[in-house]
């Protein structure tokens, strides 16, 4: 068997929209699971939409993502660089040789010359042929003249069908598919057509890409049979819905691979949210390295049904990556946003372990450890919480208890003060909650804190935490009286 080449076909028309990246992924996936190369191609026949520093941007991404092109631009091979407006010859060349085989026609009407049913109908009508119906003489003219054309593709009778391998058997009347242009007045290919002439030049077996384009599949075949060419294998994948429900799209205003990266999503976690927008991986499975999904990739696992992006889930996953992350990794990470927080001499490596298991973004450290400098102004009403069955009386009571037994805290670590405030509330007829709730309020003045009770203990050391809970005191009591 001939080796699986996949290849990604980005245009540079702007950032890399979150379906590109995943069409771009289960390319490289599906590659990778084969043994088969992934190839990148640059389309940037669509001069119009052309977007001055998209081609770094595709770059960039992936290089962020990882995931690493077999031949294409900075890798070198047969078909790098692959520049499609630098081809527009080869293009022209294949369509003549379609028109030569009468698979294809020149088109002298204007954009607005499209059929005299097309006038007064709600949606654009199929082009009505006129100029099949020129006769070789009038064509002759036309060029002599100079009159701009395009070149379309003939759509012959009958019924196309082909096999997509998430879709499964697909066949479509011919009579409902237009005469589509192949090579625009400016003499470039159209997006469909360059497709087809670059995916047979790069020996492309396996074409993947989203299911807007299932409709077009037929025209492509029709291109590929009337070269004499072998079609390649078709994968569709499912639609991308935001979270109203429609599709997502750049064009809307959606969130961008970049954008992502600009919120503070990790570039692993996002990937590996994205890899589950349409595949089902094996034993339900949610968390895994660039290497780990080329192991159990499997295109049977794409789902026909289209996803939604859930910004709620990419944020857990965000938060479970800092969570598995290695610790110094991580704290290189956190650093400049714990020094931005705390300025005293606080133990940055020991916040840097607080935080590490509570924080879905680099960004939220400033705010949970703002309180370590100096407590926050707060309301007594924060002490009270159903939960732990506190109020601001409770409070008090436990506050006042701990200052008055200072002296039976003698070992300032997390361990013991634990075991001398848990002993402590026995004591006084408290729950264990009422007291430490007490206590983690006094202290950080916020309703959650990176650690309990006992660790900010061990943090603000002994001055500090009476001094806080002192305050708390004097708050209290000048509340409650």
């Amino acid at each position: 068997m001939p080796q699986v080449r996949t290849r990604f076909a980005p245009s540079p028309t702007g950032s890399m929209h979150i379906g590109n990246l995943r069409t771009a992924l289960y390319e490289y996936l599906y590659a990778k699971s084969k043994g088969g190369a992934f190839v990148l191609r640059i389309e940037d026949t669509d001069r119009a939409r052309y977007t001055e520093g998209a081609v770094d941007i595709i770059y960039d991404t992936l290089r962020l993502t990882g995931i690493k092109h077999d031949e294409g631009p900075d890798v070198g091979g047969p078909y790098a660089p692959y520049v499609q407006s630098e081809r527009k010859n080869e293009y022209l060349f294949c369509a003549e040789r379609l028109i030569e085989r009468g698979a294809a026609y020149r088109c002298f009407c204007g954009k607005e010359e499209k059929g005299e049913d097309a006038k007064n109908a709600e949606q654009p009508a199929k082009y009505d042929r006129r100029c099949l119906r020129l006769s070789k003489e009038e064509i002759a003219a036309n060029l002599e003249r100079g009159l701009p054309y395009v070149i379309r593709q003939l759509i012959p009778e009958g019924r196309t069908a082909f096999r997509d391998e998430v879709f499964g058997e697909i066949t479509v009347e011919n009579a409902e598919i237009e005469d589509q242009v192949l090579i625009k007045s400016d003499g470039l290919p159209t997006y469909n057509f360059a497709n087809v002439i670059d995916d047979h030049l790069m020996d492309i077996t396996h074409v993947m890409r989203g299911c807007e384009y299932l409709s077009s599949t037929p025209k492509y075949n029709l291109l590929y049979e009337a070269f004499g060419w072998d079609i390649p294998a078709y994968i569709h994948l499912p639609l991308i819905l935001n979270e109203n429900g429609e599709k997502l799209s750049k064009r809307c205003g959606d969130a961008s691979f970049n954008d992502l990266i600009e919120r503070g999503f990790l570039p692993e976690a996002a990937l590996n949210y994205v890899a589950l927008l349409g595949w089902a991986p094996p034993d339900n499975r949610e968390i895994f390295t660039l290497e780990e999904m080329a192991e159990v990739f499997d295109v049977n696992g794409i789902s026909k049904s289209p996803s939604k992006f859930d910004y709620k889930k990419l944020t857990w996953l965000n938060g479970e990556y800092f969570k598995n992350m290695d610790f110094e990794k991580f704290f290189g990470m956190a650093f400049p946003y714990i020094e931005r927080a705390v300025k005293g001499g606080a133990d940055k490596r020991k916040l840097a372990e607080m935080v590490k298991t509570r924080v879905s973004f680099l960004r939220e450290i400033e705010e949970m450890l703002d309180f370590v400098d100096a407590a926050p102004p707060y309301d007594t009403a924060l002490y009270t919480h159903k939960k732990m069955k506190t109020n601001p009386e409770t409070a008090l009571s436990a506050l006042e208890a701990v200052r008055d037994n200072a002296g039976r805290l003698a070992v300032f670590e997390n361990a013991a003060l634990y075991e001398a405030l848990t002993a402590l509330a026995a004591e006084k007829g408290m729950k264990n909650s009422q007291l430490l709730w007490s206590v983690r309020t006094a202290l950080s003045g916020k309703p959650t804190t990176p650690c309990g009770a006992t660790e900010l203990m061990e943090l603000l050391g002994r001055g500090e935490t009476f001094g806080r809970i002192e305050a708390a005191i004097t708050k209290l009591k000048g509340e409650l009286c």
